[in-house]
């Protein structure tokens, strides 16, 4: 294979100088001239990076060129570990063979080498109810070959059946994260609903409530007393809205004229909404004994005072909390307006920045992209185009995950290394892919390179993503990608997706380098 030099430049080839037994170099490529950033230490070096077996294998201020058989020179570019994008939407309001390879495109070009997707039965998706023994599989067969970065499913147990079959999703499966939806039961996924049987496809005398969310809380602490080697990555996840607060303020809302856009959305699904939620899920966590309950996308000051409440409260649970690239970067003035209608909602300025401030107090876990690529002709109503009320819920982003956090962070004081840990190695650990998020000996060589100094606009036309728009347009951001290695696989390359989709599926927890 050439060397490369510069920034993906062949260069003629040099001879070997140090073979091994077999006459070949032992690595497989050496990246050199990384200025190496990792999650805990707060100093930048530059090094180069040996790679062999799609690992790091030899890390060092310098190795020698006839080590490898490919080179290539990072310029003294910073080099992250490839993110962990632990929150995405794949197949949600497309076909998933289709979504996996198009939407995993844009997480390449944002510097993610892995993407844990939220999946459940029911309407969207694969449109199917039944049994996750029938359904998973075809999710499974749907995803084969598609991705373009490593992947895994976290799964939404919906209804009874799928209770008795967690221990057959983790055991054979290897799926170690479950979701609760907590306002499916009584509100739709983009306003008010009296279907939501039909939505879900459950019986009519099935239900989606705090007794299901109960059971399944119950069947997960059966799991994990029964797997101990999983005591720190078997965990559930949840989205904290309670459907009796959404539905009467969105009643209320809908007759005030003079709330619209994103601040009526806001108003409609309130942050105490979010509070409360909280408080009941972790109740439950405790009545359970389920320990390990991750907070997600949390949207606003009331959401994460409640969460750490709750974390003094219960101080025997594990709590994680989550908050996504669009709530960071986005309020109810933004002038994309409609295409930036999520759940939860984009909150206002206030929210906004003390979100910024709950992340530099270290009282978040990770950042996400919580991706969910809803096309133009899908979002907004064809009849009443800025009807915040008839356009669909969710966006794309996983692509700006990285420049997001770097652009906005840096200006806010935010060290490289804890950019390292929210995005990279803390989601890692808690989900069980413990060969990655660091750049360390024994480790996935997944790596990002990121030109701090280049800043640029950004433009939906740009993207790898099929969604055609984006809530961030026009925003300028500092931080470029310019290369992504999955496990030491060039797939992300001057603004060009490189090669055919190499993206493993992850059974999880996975076997840690630094083990034993």
């Amino acid at each position: 294979m050439p060397e490369m030099s510069g920034l993906g430049q062949p260069a003629a080839n040099q001879p070997d100088l140090d073979q091994s037994d077999s006459g070949q170099p032992p690595l497989d490529k050496i990246i050199k001239n990384v200025r190496v950033v990792r999650p805990h230490h707060p100093t930048v070096e530059t090094l180069d990076l040996g790679i062999k077996d799609g690992k790091f294998a030899r890390i060092a201020p310098v190795i020698g060129p006839d080590q490898g058989r490919e080179l290539f020179d990072a310029q003294s570019l910073l080099g992250f570990p490839g993110l962990v994008d632990a929150h995405m939407h794949i197949g949600i309001y497309q076909s998933l063979d289709q979504d996996a390879l198009t939407e995993s495109k844009a997480a390449a070009m944002g510097g993610v080498t892995t993407s844990l997707n939220y999946i459940r039965t029911g309407q969207y998706y694969l449109n199917k109810g039944g049994p996750y023994q029938a359904f998973f599989p075809e999710v499974l067969e749907l995803s084969a070959g598609n991705f373009f970065v490593d992947y895994g499913f976290h799964v939404a147990p919906i209804s009874p059946q799928h209770i008795n079959e967690m221990q057959w999703l983790y055991e054979q499966q290897g799926v170690s994260s479950f979701k609760i939806f907590m306002f499916y039961g009584g509100y739709g996924l983009h306003d008010l609903s009296d279907q939501q049987n039909l939505f879900l496809m459950i019986q009519p005398e099935e239900r989606y409530d705090f007794a299901h969310f109960e059971f399944i809380m119950r069947s997960l602490s059966k799991l994990a007393a029964a797997h101990p080697e999983a005591k720190d990555t078997l965990s559930l996840s949840l989205h904290c809205e309670v459907a009796e607060i959404l539905s009467a303020y969105t009643k209320i809302v809908k007759q005030d004229n003079t709330l619209t856009g994103l601040r009526a959305y806001s108003a409609a699904r309130p942050p105490h909404s979010e509070g409360l939620a909280i408080c009941i899920a972790a109740y439950l966590a405790h009545e359970t004994d389920c320990v390990n309950i991750n907070l997600l996308h949390l949207s606003s000051c009331k959401a994460v005072e409640a969460a750490l409440m709750m974390q003094a409260t219960f101080p025997h649970i594990n709590f994680r909390r989550e908050v996504t690239v669009g709530h960071l970067l986005l309020d109810v003035d933004a002038p994309t307006g409609k295409w930036a209608k999520v759940n939860p909602p984009i909150r206002a300025r206030a929210d906004v920045e003390f979100l910024w401030q709950a992340v530099l107090n270290r009282q978040i876990d990770w950042i996400v992209s919580d991706h969910a690529c809803c096309s133009a002709e899908k979002k907004a109503s064809l009849r009443d185009p800025e009807n915040i009320w008839l356009a669909k819920s969710g966006f794309g982003g996983t692509e700006y995950l990285l420049s997001g956090v770097f652009s906005e962070g840096s200006k806010r004081g935010m060290a490289y290394s804890h950019m390292a840990e929210l995005l990279c190695w803390n989601p890692a650990q808690r989900f069980g892919l413990l060969s990655k998020g660091d750049i360390a000996v024994g480790y996935d060589a997944d790596l990002v390179l990121l030109d701090p100094d280049e800043s640029f606009i950004v433009q939906a036309i740009e993207s790898e993503s099929q969604q055609g728009y984006t809530p961030l347009e026009g925003q300028e951001m500092t931080g470029k990608i310019k290369s992504t290695f999955l496990r030491g696989r060039l797939i992300y390359h001057q603004g060009q997706i490189v090669g055919t989709p190499q993206g493993q599926y992850i059974k999880r927890p996975t076997v840690s380098p630094i083990s034993g």
